[in-house]
C-alpha cells in the first residue's frame, strides 16, 4: 500500500470517526432537549394548576360571593362582575367564571355569556367535588379549576377560573426559545471537542501505524539477517575447509561463483593495505557491472594491519550506499594512520532529502526507492562509528550528491583504543 492510499485511507477513517462523534452529540444533546421540554412542560402545567387552583379556591371562599350567589341573577351579576375583572386581572388568569345552585353564570369575560347555563356539566362541582383539567368552553380550551361555593355545610354556588391552552403553549415557547441558544452552544461545543478529540485519535493512530510499519519492518530485516548470517557461516565453512585442504582454485571458484565480479579493474591498485585494496576493487568491478565509475581519491593513504572489520564494515557500507544512491560517479578517500582513520564518501546522485538528513541513520529509513530500500547499511555504519567513540556527518558532494565524512580513533592489532 502507497503512502497515498494510506494517506486517504487514514484520512477517510478519520472523518468516519467524527461524523460518528457528532452524531453521538447531536443524539446526547437531542434526547437531553427532549426531557428538558418534557420537565418544563410539566413544570408549567404543575404551577398552571396551582394558580388556577388557589385562585378559584380563594374565590369561593369570600363572604361576598357566598351571599351575593344567593340573591338574584341581576343583583348577583352587578355584585359579583365588578369583583371577577379584578380578581382575573390582578391573578393573570383568562376567565373567572362564577354560577349561581342552578349553574347559571353571574360572571363571564363575555358580556352575552352572563346569565346563561354553564356550557359544561356542573353537577359534579354542585354535588361537592372539585374539578382540574382541560376542557372546551366558550372562549377556548382552558386548563380550569372548579370548585363548590358553601354557605355553611349548603353548596350556593360554583367557581370556575382557567387559562387558556394557547398561553400555556406560548409560555413553552418562550421556554424554549431561552432554551434554543444553550442547545445550539451544547452542539458547537461539542462537536469542537469531538473534532479535537478526533484530531489527537488520529495522531495517535497514525504514530500506532508508524509503529506497526516499523515493527514489520524491523521484522523482515530482522529474519533477512538471521538467514544471510546462517547462509554466510555455512559458505564460511566451505571456504575454510577448501583453504584448509590447500584447494585454493577451487576456494576462488567457489568464491566467483558467490560473488561474480568483473575482472581486470585498477581502482584501487596503489592503495597499500590488501584488505582494503580488495574490498574497493570489487566494489568498483559491482559499480562497473552497473554502468558506473569508483573512484579511490589519489590522496588516499593507509598503512597495511591498521584497519579492522570494523573499519573495513563502515567504508564497505558508505561506498555501497553511494552505488545504490543511483547516480554514475563515486568517489572515496580513506586516510589512516596510529591515530585515526578519516573516511569520506561522495557520490552524484540525488542527495538526501533535508527531512531524512536527521532519519537517515535509523533502521529502517532509506533514501533509495525500490527494492534497494532495505535502510540498514547507514545503521551499521551509526553503530559501528558510535561504538568506535567516532562521528559522521552528512553533506552535499561537489556533484550535487551526498556525501558522508567518518571521523575514527583507530583500533588494531598491537594499538589500544
Amino acid at each position: 500500500m502507497t503512502s497515498n492510499t494510506q494517506g486517504a485511507s487514514t484520512k477517510t477513517r478519520t472523518l468516519a470517526i467524527l461524523v460518528m462523534q457528532c452524531v453521538v452529540v447531536l443524539a446526547c444533546v437531542a434526547v437531553t432537549t427532549l426531557v428538558a421540554l418534557a420537565v418544563q412542560d410539566r413544570s408549567i402545567r404543575v404551577a398552571t394548576t396551582e394558580r388556577v387552583l388557589d385562585v378559584s379556591r380563594s374565590l369561593a371562599d369570600l363572604d361576598q360571593v357566598r351571599t351575593a350567589v344567593q340573591d338574584d341573577t341581576a343583583s348577583a351579576m352587578a355584585e359579583l362582575q365588578p369583583l371577577a375583572d379584578i380578581l382575573q386581572e390582578a391573578s393573570g388568569v383568562d376567565y373567572v367564571v362564577i354560577t349561581d345552585a342552578a349553574g347559571i353564570r353571574l360572571t363571564h369575560p363575555t358580556p352575552d355569556q352572563r346569565g346563561l347555563p354553564v356550557s359544561t356539566d356542573p353537577s359534579a362541582v354542585l354535588d361537592g367535588e372539585t374539578f382540574v383539567g382541560t376542557e372546551t368552553g366558550t372562549i377556548g380550551s382552558t386548563l380550569r379549576a372548579k370548585v363548590p361555593v358553601y354557605d355553611g355545610d349548603e353548596i350556593v354556588g360554583t367557581a370556575s377560573v382557567g387559562i387558556l391552552e394557547s398561553r400555556i403553549a406560548s409560555d413553552l415557547n418562550a421556554a424554549v426559545g431561552g432554551l434554543l441558544p444553550w442547545v445550539l452552544g451544547s452542539v458547537v461545543i461539542g462537536c469542537f471537542v469531538s473534532a479535537l478529540l478526533t484530531g489527537v485519535l488520529r495522531r495517535s493512530i497514525r504514530r500506532l501505524e508508524d509503529r506497526a510499519r516499523d515493527a514489520e519492518t524491523q521484522r523482515r530485516i530482522a529474519e533477512a539477517l538471521r538467514d544471510q548470517t546462517h547462509e554466510f557461516r555455512t559458505r564460511l565453512h566451505v571456504i575454510r575447509g577448501l583453504v584448509a585442504e590447500g584447494e585454493s582454485d577451487a576456494a576462488l571458484d567457489y568464491v566467483d561463483r558467490l560473488v561474480p565480479l568483473t575482472t581486470g579493474t585498477a581502482a584501487a591498485a596503489a592503495v597499500g593495505d590488501p584488505a582494503l585494496r580488495t574490498l574497493l576493487d570489487a566494489l568498483a568491478a559491482e559499480f562497473a557491472a552497473r554502468g558506473g565509475r569508483l573512484e579511490v581519491d589519489p590522496l588516499t593513504t593507509v598503512e597495511p594491519g591498521l584497519l579492522d572489520d570494523a573499519d573495513l564494515l563502515v567504508i564497505g557500507n558508505l561506498c555501497r550506499n553511494a552505488i545504490e544512491a543511483g547516480g554514475q560517479r563515486v568517489r572515496v578517500l580513506v586516510v589512516a594512520d596510529p591515530t585515526g582513520v578519516h573516511v569520506d564518501v561522495s557520490d552524484d546522485g540525488p542527495g538526501i532529502a533535508p527531512d531524512l538528513i536527521d532519519r537517515i541513520f535509523e533502521r529502517g529509513v532509506s533514501s533509495k526507492g525500490g527494492p534497494e530500500a532495505r535502510g540498514v547499511g547507514l545503521d551499521l555504519v551509526r553503530r559501528a562509528v558510535a561504538g568506535r567513540g567516532g562521528t559522521i556527518t552528512v553533506g552535499r558532494s561537489t556533484w550535487g550528491g551526498a556525501r558522508f565524512t567518518v571521523e575514527m580513533p583507530i583500533t588494531a592489532r598491537g594499538l589500544v583504543r
